[in-house]
């Protein structure tokens, strides 16, 4: 029901970190403008490396292709908005512009939760079905697969967006973060917000939580066949190749259940805002770089380029 006598709201004051101000936010608009420009260079690099490296043509880093894709996205519609608010100390943003945000922050969270969760299978295939691997995971699976987890996040958080766009605002317009998140987004609502509060609450278990239970138990089969393995050397080297993997989902799943799935009624708005900084921000980064430096493949392309620069500078 909308409150006749409120003002319609047409935009969003987004506030940002009001407690970091003066030298302090430039310090910080310069570090998320660093890790930023990083984390887009090393992400293309892996995107790039992929699909121009033979060596590098295998499921996994198919896989690992398709979530940086994402992680780009995310950060595109995200982090450019966010130095905007950091650097004039909180700004406006628009009901369209907000609503995107939440969008596509939605439909690429989605995607990665699947896309993890696809990965995990490989690793299970890879392990404990290793003659049968390339025969299951061959190239139309892998296409079906990615093809099902982007359609998957569109279609499903569509939901959410149908929502969204019959939304009324005519309270308050500040929203005391430095993006458009779904809960603080939805709290300034005078309509149905229950209803779409329970919409997010319901879509979490196909989105987050069924992807994490089959991580789980793709790890504990994986897991069952590592400790079978006669020799320490074998369960070594097995293990090494679902390492990177495995953190990856440690960190991204972490951060995940604290923000979204952990009730927050103990935590304070500053400390909800660092802990969707470390998600949004320093995850992206942090992902391509586990898998570059446990990658054998991806760090011997790396070392010969450099070589290959050297030789060509020495050469000139």
């Amino acid at each position: 029901m909308i409150l006749e006598n409120y003002t319609a709201v047409h935009e969003f004051l987004l506030l940002g970190f009001p407690q970091i101000k003066g030298y302090n936010a430039i310090v910080l608009f310069l570090m998320i403008l660093i890790i930023y420009i990083l984390t887009l260079m090393i992400n293309s690099m892996i995107i790039v490396l992929v699909s121009t490296r033979q060596q590098l043509h295998s499921p996994m880093y198919f896989f690992l292709q398709q979530l940086s894709c994402s992680e780009i996205v995310v950060l595109t519609i995200i982090i450019p908005n966010m130095l905007r608010v950091i650097w004039l100390e909180g700004a406006t943003i628009s009901i369209i512009g907000c609503i995107t945000q939440t969008y596509i922050y939605c439909v690429t969270g989605c995607t990665e939760c699947h896309l993890l969760a696809v990965m995990s299978y490989d690793r299970y295939l890879a392990i404990c079905h290793p003659l049968h691997y390339t025969t299951i995971m061959n190239i139309k699976l892998q296409q079906f697969l990615v093809i099902y987890c982007w359609a998957f996040g569109f279609l499903l958080t569509q939901i959410t967006l149908n929502f969204l766009c019959q939304l009324e605002f005519c309270g308050s317009n500040v929203i005391d973060h430095f993006f458009c998140d779904a809960v603080p987004f939805i709290e300034l609502t005078c309509s149905y917000a229950h209803a779409l509060q329970l919409t997010f609450f319901i879509l979490a278990i196909p989105i987050i939580v069924i992807p994490f239970i089959l991580i789980f138990i793709s790890y504990i089969c994986v897991f069952i066949t590592i400790l079978g393995i006669s020799s320490t050397t074998g369960r070594k080297k097995t293990f090494s190749t679902c390492s990177s993997h495995l953190s990856v989902v440690t960190v991204f799943y972490g951060t995940l259940i604290t923000i979204y799935l952990v009730p927050a009624s103990g935590r304070s708005l500053t400390v909800n805002k660092f802990i969707s900084l470390l998600y949004i921000v320093l995850t992206p980064l942090f992902n391509p770089f586990i898998y570059s430096l446990r990658s054998k493949e991806i760090r011997a392309i790396i070392v010969n380029l450099l070589k290959n620069k050297d030789y060509n500078n020495n050469s000139t």
